[in-house]
């Protein structure tokens, strides 16, 4: 399964989604599909940028791994263990100056992905994507 590692910053975002463009493409995933992967992984390994180390920087790892028809990313981080699934869904029926800030970003990577998962496993926060080609 084809990995890269990286500083968790803003800076490296465009790296993460190139590694993973390279890996969709040789696969023939579809443009609607890589598009949505690739607005998931600016969500998330934005969140990861900005709030998993604090004021630190730390390091994430982005794999990525191809299973029957479905490509998976999975994220992972040393930062403060966060499931970001646990935070409930924004009520998007209300009108955008009436909603509380925040959870936008990941309610939209729940509805565009076939499956998002987290676990906290060996002191690391694991999030793993799933999209069919």
């Amino acid at each position: 399964m084809p990995e890269l590692k990286v500083a968790a910053t803003i800076e490296n975002l465009e790296a993460v989604t190139a590694f993973a463009d390279e890996h969709l493409e040789a696969h023939d995933c579809s443009l609607k599909a890589q598009t949505q992967i690739d607005i998931a992984i600016d969500e998330l390994f934005t969140n990861i940028a900005r709030y998993a180390y604090g004021a630190e920087t730390g390091e994430a790892v982005i794999a990525v791994e191809f299973t029957d028809g479905f490509a998976e990313i999975t994220f992972r981080d040393w930062g403060t263990p966060y499931n970001p699934l646990e935070n409930p869904d924004p009520d998007v029926t209300l009108p955008a100056e009436e909603r509380q800030i925040g959870g936008l970003g990941i309610f939209m990577v729940k509805k565009s992905m076939d499956a998002v998962s987290y676990r906290y496993e060996d002191g690391q926060n694991v999030l793993t994507i799933r999209r069919k080609l």
